[in-house]
């Protein structure tokens, strides 16, 4: 009996060693990293954009990598077909402080998650009420907050997706996705008091 005793306790060791050896592995780190971006507009508007960055990578990005029109459906969405994320991992999110009006559009302060329906003339840039997907797959019309229509402009080669703000105004700047040859601009501005 004590042979079994010492036994167990010895392959106890030896499991929690084993154990303790892998929790000790590095990390490794995000093929397509976390990222936000944030600009004041106005007296009190913030808005952040808290996206993941993938890099073009020597793919061919639009309408191949990321789709025109919706992408196809898969087992992830049901079969259902859906729009992109803008990034990658977790579903782009974008945050006001206060109401704005984007594009000419009101938009009530809060976080929305953002999907996008490309296309080589225009794009749909969609806000919605939902902002705790895993991509898009689950994407629901029904809890669309704001849909608008912008025009890509062909621009420098940027690796890694990047949104930011220029055209910077008092009360207003435009903010943009970067990547690939592809700029989506869309004019934010704050809500007159």
């Amino acid at each position: 009996m004590k042979h079994i005793t010492s036994l167990l306790f010895l392959v106890s060791l030896m499991l929690l060693g084993s154990v303790s050896v892998s929790a000790q592995q590095p990390a490794k780190p995000r093929l397509s990293p976390n990222a936000s971006v944030t600009q004041r507009i106005g007296v009190a508007t913030d808005i952040t954009i808290t996206y993941c960055r993938p890099g073009v990578k020597g793919r061919r990005v639009w309408g191949d990598l990321v789709p025109y029109g919706l992408t196809p459906g898969n087992k992830y969405s049901n079969e259902k077909p859906f729009p992109w994320r803008g990034g990658a991992n977790e579903n782009t999110t974008i945050a006001f402080s206060t109401d704005v009006a984007v594009e000419g559009n009101k938009l009530p302060a809060g976080r929305y998650g953002m999907h996008f329906i490309p296309s080589e003339t225009s794009w749909i840039v969609i806000f919605s009420k939902n902002d705790s997907l895993w991509g898009s797959y689950k994407y629901n019309e029904a809890e669309d907050a704001l849909r608008i229509t912008v025009t890509p402009v062909k621009t420098s080669f940027e690796e890694w997706l990047v949104y930011g703000f220029e055209a910077l105004g008092d009360f207003s700047a435009t903010a943009f996705l970067h990547w690939a040859e592809l700029k989506i601009p869309f004019k934010i501005e704050a809500a007159a008091k």
